[in-house]
């Protein structure tokens, strides 16, 4: 029984490989420095863990491995991937069936990322692409505990430098709204919902009466994209249309109510001259109008469900002019102190 920590030259990885019951495991790392720090780490704190098992008496055993293929399944099967379903077909096919969960899921997704950059793919897509696998490594090592450690946090996504900054107004969202025609009368309440909640499209078409209640959409982790829970108010003119209308076309398969919806959409921005709108802009103008009303940028944040403020970073502009307002509001320290101490303040600084 052993731990030992090798570098193969031929393959550019540090290996750890370990040998217990007669059976030997590896796992690999990046051939560099940071790599071999990881590899290091990882062979201690397995030595720790063989060491206590020893201590205590008991048969080291190790999980059993999975594919990330399984992983992918058990995700599907267990949350709402609808509106990350463009991307996990692509990747799935890419990553194929035999990759094993753990660092050789990072290092194919690294690889995966720069093919995509290679192939001059829009770095939203490619993180599109890589929040798949990241998803899938978070639930195996935070909620399956197929994992024994939180791998997900390896694969970064760059910020887009191409990314869009469409805020449809007040005045497009109107416009948007009267093009669709009244015999399309939930697909402009979809619409509607979307601009004034932010609810992706995914979301709104998976609600259920469960998820409304008293002025507010609740949704459960299993149906929104960062697998966290979700709270979002409703305007009093919208509320309505949620307590009488949910599910949205009811009884219609999940795709032909997409399909509706984007159909609709699309001959409606056609026919205000704004051939270039998505829907998922209704999410941006949603963020805008919270920042025009004096919303935070955490509360902005939790609104449209995002994991981190890294991400409502992108709006950041938009707060511009309620930090100016900051200042106005901090207290004058000058205005109770007495004359010679206000004439000392003022006083010019002396210099040698």
């Amino acid at each position: 029984m052993g731990i030992t920590v090798r570098y193969r030259a031929n393959r550019d990885k540090w290996v750890v490989t370990e040998t217990h019951n007669g059976r030997r495991h590896q796992c690999t790392f990046d051939g560099t420095k940071a790599g071999k720090r990881e590899a290091d780490e990882y062979a201690a704190a397995r030595q720790v863990a063989l060491n206590d098992a020893r201590f205590n008496g008991e048969v080291m055993g190790r999980k059993e491995r999975r594919t990330f293929l399984e992983g992918v399944s058990r995700w599907m099967d267990e949350y709402d991937v609808t509106s990350q379903l463009k991307a996990i077909g692509p990747v799935v096919e890419y990553m194929g069936p035999d990759v094993m969960l753990g660092i050789e899921t990072v290092d194919k997704g690294r690889k995966m990322a720069r093919e995509l950059k290679q192939k001059g793919r829009a770095q939203s897509t490619i993180n599109n692409h890589v929040q798949v696998v990241k998803r899938v490594l978070n639930l195996a090592y935070r909620e399956w505990e197929w994992i024994d450690q939180p791998l997900g946090d390896k694969l970064k996504k760059p910020n887009p430098k191409n990314e869009r900054h469409t805020y449809p107004t007040p005045g497009d969202l109107k416009r948007l709204l009267e093009a669709i025609p009244d015999r399309r009368s939930e697909e402009k309440i979809i619409c509607a919902v979307a601009a004034v909640t932010g609810l992706r499209r995914g979301e709104l078409l998976g609600l259920e009466p469960s998820n409304y209640s008293q002025g507010r959409v609740l949704l459960r982790a299993n149906q929104t994209k960062s697998g966290k829970a979700r709270v979002v108010p409703v305007p009093q003119f919208a509320q309505e249309w949620l307590a009488t209308m949910l599910p949205f076309f009811d009884g219609v398969p999940r795709k032909v109510a997409e399909r509706r919806v984007r159909t609709a959409w699309e001959d409606a921005r056609a026919a205000i001259g704004k051939p270039d709108l998505r829907f998922h802009d209704l999410r941006h103008s949603y963020a805008s109008l919270l920042a025009q009303s004096g919303e935070n940028m955490t509360t902005v944040r939790d609104l449209l469900g995002h994991s981190s403020l890294l991400v409502t970073s992108r709006y950041a502009h938009m707060f511009a002019g309620s930090l100016d307002e900051i200042g106005g509001k901090m207290p004058n320290f000058l205005q109770p102190l007495g004359e010679q101490q206000q004439v000392a303040l003022e006083r010019p600084a002396i210099t040698h």
